[in-house]
């Protein structure tokens, strides 16, 4: 009788919308909102409950070193400033890895564009039928290889399909913008090795214009001669 009961159709039993005379109250709360809003105030309930616990079962002589280290400061909790956090060894050992990672990346997209450029060179020289014109002087010469050069160029524009030519036009603006990447990542790792040679034991100054021999944009400096033993 139960599987009978289940498979006779029932009636939905919808929940009432606002009435029309109370639609100035807003949105009638439905029992899944109920839900939603009785989980969050229990929660909240709960941790309130566990942060009073922590606090009545508080050891008055509990003593770590976050406390002498950190400040409260217009009721916000603040931690100690991390400035010199790495030893001069370690600062320059991670200066190391990133220059590192700047020139493996580097070398990659020079690859990248290397292997692009072969592929459309390929596609661009491909080898054409061959003709031999005797003309009788050079004017008839030039106007000959005009007309050649004209018929080429619309015969190879005919051959190649549309979507070769898109992807053609796709693969010439990816060789240009990972040329300009390449340019970027070339001025990145000169910049940060610039900074890792600024870092070592030394004494250097900064030349001025009138100093510097080849002009240039970017700040010069020298180091100043030392003995070595």
């Amino acid at each position: 009788m139960s599987s009978l009961r289940n498979a006779i159709p029932r009636k939905a039993h919808k929940e009432r919308s606002q009435p029309q005379s109370r639609k100035k109250f807003g949105h009638l709360e439905k029992h899944k909102d109920y839900v939603v809003r009785a989980k969050a105030f229990h929660q909240k309930e709960e941790a309130l409950q566990k942060l009073k616990e922590k606090a009545a079962f508080r050891n008055p002589d509990e003593f770590y070193f976050k406390m002498i280290k950190t400040s409260t400061v217009g009721g916000v909790h603040r931690l100690e400033s991390e400035a010199n956090k790495y030893t001069h060894d370690e600062l320059m050992l991670m200066k190391t890895q990133d220059i590192g990672y700047i020139l493996q990346k580097l070398q990659s997209e020079k690859n990248k564009i290397e292997k692009l450029t072969t592929t459309l060179h390929s596609l661009d020289n491909q080898p054409s039928n061959r003709h031999i014109y005797y003309a009788e002087d050079r004017e008839e010469a030039k106007s000959i290889r005009s007309q050649s050069a004209r018929k080429v160029a619309v015969r190879a524009s005919e051959d190649i399909p549309d979507h070769i030519k898109r992807k053609t036009a796709a693969s010439y603006r990816e060789v240009e913008a990972r040329k300009s990447r390449v340019q970027e990542l070339e001025k990145l790792y000169m910049d940060m090795a610039m900074q890792k040679e600024l870092q070592k034991k030394g004494r250097k100054r900064k030349l001025r214009e009138d100093e510097i021999i080849c002009p240039t944009s970017k700040p010069v400096y020298k180091w100043r001669a030392e003995r070595k033993r």
